[in-house]
């Protein structure tokens, strides 16, 4: 019994070493795991946790980057910076709520209850207001309110206002472009922010006498424009004029370097206040839905010169000529009859001077802007050859105008143009371009044969007006020939000096032109595009330009309501330009 006692214990003793020497071994297991698990976080995590803790203790401020300024041609600011300010509220920063909630509201001029909503929200930071007066904001923070910041902004100014607004854009609450130059050199101008750090406590209190972190930011890129400020302010004024007397639907004028596709006007009156993009450039009295106001406004800022396409009717008809020269299917001398009238199978298609021009040559066909004419020679072409020339002159692609939303081409497939379809298109009808497209296929037609691509940027430059980028843009050669080009300015001076643009001469040069009276779809309807392109000087065009006038009220012929605008404009803009008079 003695034994078995013996025996008992020393079993006890043995288990017990076995359970202290697990326990031993688990202790030893947990530390080393623990220790692998502190090596892991200190070595491989150490940068994640690091940053953990600054987020606690770190708050971030941006610093808006001023946005880069726009620039005329001759170094005139035409959008720069207003310095505004930003004001917003640390929820744990703030020792009197009330008291913020009072001045904010009565200083801001918002509800009280607006205000009140986010000063009591627990957040790390909340915005009350942007875009806030300099002078507001500078008084804010004189009243040294715990837990209010006011952080100096840029909001977008115009010193022109609305000057060129349907090309030059505008930006939104964010500094962000919205349309037009604005938003195509977005990537250029918008600079790139920098930001304000402050060390708080645990609690979110900023800690005095810690010096804060500073990124500064770095300004947007300036863009200089081909817009000449002057230029454009006549084209203005001239559309702005026969609008009024007119009472015309809107009024377009763009005016262009034939040679180098640099704009140097764009217009669409009414044109809109750039400062104040979301006001309508008309009163009403109707109370608008959201919805609705929406829509007016898309359609104030909406640009005709590239966004709508229309029927260009008459002024089509040097494409006509062109094409009918070079394909050798009609010369100069070429002799025609007018009865007033084609029939084109079972059409009958008038002539607009219904009693017929009788006998005529081509040029004096063009001079006459007789229909007739221009569907005999739109047939010698023929549908295929007809396109061909039609994409030669990029009238089947967009220009690749450097602004956004430019409309394309709207016409028949080749294989669906028969002949009383080739028959209309001859004389500009049953398709459908952008003025800007008719532009620069005249372009090419009066330069020589170079297609150019029309633009607005010249390319990057500093704060003195100083070039230090250039932007290259495409051209393509052989659009037409040389012997082409020099019969069609001879042709378009002679509509000018004698035929249907008489309207469009100035004193002392020669200037070739086409003019056109456009019915607008349905047939019918009574409303008609008065339309003229004039280019100048006619034997080696410097400016080209083209003014559109969309249902005008009485009479609407373009050469009589549209020549006489580019007229008037020629007659300030060839003297600025330094374009020499004609020797006599």
């Amino acid at each position: 019994m003695f034994h078995s006692r013996l025996k008992g214990e020393y079993r006890s003793r043995i288990y017990n070493k076995k359970k202290l020497v697990l326990f031993f071994f688990v202790v030893v297991l947990v530390f080393l795991l623990l220790c692998v698990r502190v090596g892991y976080v200190m070595i491989f995590q150490s940068e994640h946790y690091t940053g953990m803790a600054k987020k606690l203790h770190e708050r971030e401020r941006q610093i808006k980057a001023a946005r880069g300024k726009l620039i005329d041609r001759n170094g005139v600011v035409i959008a720069s910076n207003e310095t505004v300010c930003t004001v917003s509220v640390i929820y744990s920063q703030m020792t009197d709520r009330e008291k913020v909630i009072k001045i904010l509201s009565e200083t801001l001029e918002l509800e009280e209850e607006t205000v009140r909503k986010k000063v009591e929200k627990f957040s790390s930071r909340e915005k009350i207001k942007s875009n806030v007066p300099k002078e507001t904001g500078d008084l804010i923070r004189s009243y040294d309110l715990a837990g209010v910041k006011v952080d100096e902004d840029y909001k977008r100014y115009y010193p022109f206002e609305s000057l060129a607004s349907k090309v030059l854009g505008f930006t939104g609450s964010d500094n962000q472009g919205i349309i037009g130059i604005e938003v195509e050199y977005e990537d250029y101008l918008k600079g790139v922010d920098g930001e304000i750090q402050t060390l708080t406590d645990a609690r979110g209190v900023e800690l005095d006498h810690v010096v804060e972190g500073r990124k500064e930011a770095i300004p947007g890129k300036n863009i200089m424009l081909s817009l000449d400020v002057n230029i454009q302010k006549y084209a203005e004024q001239a559309a702005q004029k026969v609008l009024e007397e007119k009472n015309a639907n809107y009024v377009s004028i763009i005016v262009m370097n034939p040679q180098n596709g640099e704009i140097y006007a764009m217009v669409s009156i009414p044109e809109f206040n750039l400062n104040s993009p979301y006001t309508l450039n008309y009163e009403t009295d109707e109370k608008k839905g959201t919805e609705e106001y929406q829509n007016l406004l898309n359609k104030m800022w909406r640009n005709p010169c590239i966004n709508d396409t229309y029927e260009p009717g008459s002024t089509f008809k040097i494409i006509t000529a062109t094409a009918g020269l070079e394909e050798g299917v009609v010369t100069l001398d070429s002799t025609f009859s007018c009865p007033g009238y084609r029939m084109v199978e079972d059409r009958r298609i008038k002539c607009h001077k219904t009693i017929g021009h009788g006998s005529e040559n081509f040029v004096e066909a063009t001079m006459n802007s007789c229909n007739p004419v221009f569907i005999d020679v739109g047939l010698r072409v023929g549908p295929e050859r007809y396109f061909y020339y039609l994409e030669k002159l990029g009238l089947l692609e967009k220009t690749g105008v450097d602004l956004p939303g430019e409309a394309g081409t709207i016409i028949h497939k080749l294989e669906n143009v028969g002949l009383v379809e080739m028959a209309t298109m001859s004389f500009g009808q049953s398709f459908q371009i952008t003025p800007l497209q008719l532009l620069r296929a005249a372009s090419a037609v009066i330069n020589g044969g170079t297609l150019i691509t029309p633009h607005f940027a010249i390319g990057v430059c500093d704060d003195e007006g100083n070039l230090t980028e250039t932007f290259e843009y495409e051209t393509k050669e052989g659009a037409v020939s040389a012997q082409t080009s020099e019969n069609m300015k001879y042709i378009l001076t002679q509509v000018v000096s004698a035929g249907g643009g008489k309207n469009g001469q100035v004193e002392g040069y020669n200037i070739g032109g086409k003019t056109a009276t456009s019915e607008k779809l349905p047939r019918g309807s009574g409303k008609y595009i008065g339309s003229y392109i004039g280019f100048a000087p006619a034997d080696d065009p410097q400016v080209i330009a083209i003014c559109m006038i969309d249902e005008p009220e009485g009479i609407y012929y373009g050469g009589t309501i549209a020549a006489p605008v580019i007229r008037s404009l020629y007659e300030n803009i060839l003297p600025y330009l330094n374009i020499k008079k004609a020797e006599q």
